[in-house]
């Protein structure tokens, strides 16, 4: 079925370059847009009407089908209380709340991240046109909707492709980054391996030739290492929310947060969905 794209602003100038990637996701992926503009209390510091006239004028310069609506209230409240189409991804960006509101509240994209089942891509920075998508690995079986969306995306947009798996100091008896690199196949035993393997052949399926870079470390310290290394246009992540493992979130970083938190590049994450789940 056709994928739609919900772009939400609540008029913060720097969610600009999320409506401009939207539009040009919306180009890529053939989807319309329904540009959804949250009036807030604070309404003077980000003003929706503005954001939509230079929004619709985009629209109407790259040709797009589109649709508008307002509402009021709290952005995350908001996109907490909607009704979600299974085809539908969410764009959405920086929301300007002042430190002192992150502080006592938590940080937004942190509740969105909670509050939504639908894929989420959260961009600071317009990266068009797509040439490079990183998605990351975990032992934990997050990614399969992630690599699904990643995948294609890197097919309509003729994008290089990179799979990256982190291991965990407590995973190296299990699969040594060294050994991975060198035999694939000596380590098909191992989930992880298995995992890449199967993610590598999709991509041979769809067309695209990837490559596999193994990292061992802290898995945040390593994916934003990374991305020091090479500049990729989006990261694609699983999420954790209604995953197998639920009472991993009450111990361990919410690691998709972190990198979303920490850098500029698109991401794009999805909820962990048994339908994505290979079988072993």
């Amino acid at each position: 079925m056709k994928k739609k794209i919900l772009l939400v602003t609540n008029g913060c100038a720097e969610s600009w370059p999320t409506i401009e990637y939207a539009v040009g996701m919306a180009t890529t992926l053939g989807a319309q847009p329904t540009l959804l503009g949250v009036v807030e209390k604070m309404d003077e510091l980000h003003p929706v009407e503005e954001m939509f006239s230079r929004a619709v004028a985009l629209f109407q310069e790259k040709d797009l089908l589109y649709d508008l609506q307002i509402v009021n209230g709290e952005t995350e409240e908001i996109l907490g209380e909607l009704e979600w189409d299974e085809n539908t991804y969410l764009f959405i960006g920086p929301l300007g709340r002042s430190q002192f509101r992150q502080w006592l509240v938590g940080r937004s994209f942190r509740k969105i991240l909670k509050n939504v089942c639908n894929p989420i891509f959260y961009t600071r920075e317009a990266r068009l046109s797509i040439k490079k998508v990183l998605i990351c690995f975990g032992g934990m079986g997050y990614t399969g909707q992630a690599e699904e969306i990643g995948i294609e995306i890197a097919k309509l947009a003729g994008a290089e492709l990179t799979f990256l798996h982190v291991i965990p100091p407590v995973e190296s008896d299990h699969l040594l980054s060294k050994d991975f690199n060198n035999n694939h196949a000596a380590l098909i035993d191992d989930k992880p391996a298995r995992i890449l393997k199967e993610a590598q052949q999709h991509a041979i399926d769809n067309g695209i030739q990837s490559r596999v870079i193994v990292r061992h470390g802290n898995i945040v310290n390593q994916i934003l290492e990374e991305l020091d290394a090479q500049k990729y246009d989006l990261i694609c992540m699983g999420s954790s929310f209604s995953g197998p493992d639920e009472l991993r979130r009450l111990y361990a970083p919410n690691v998709t947060a972190e990198i979303a938190e920490a850098v500029n590049c698109p991401i794009l994450t999805v909820r962990f969905s048994k339908e994505f789940v290979r079988s072993y």
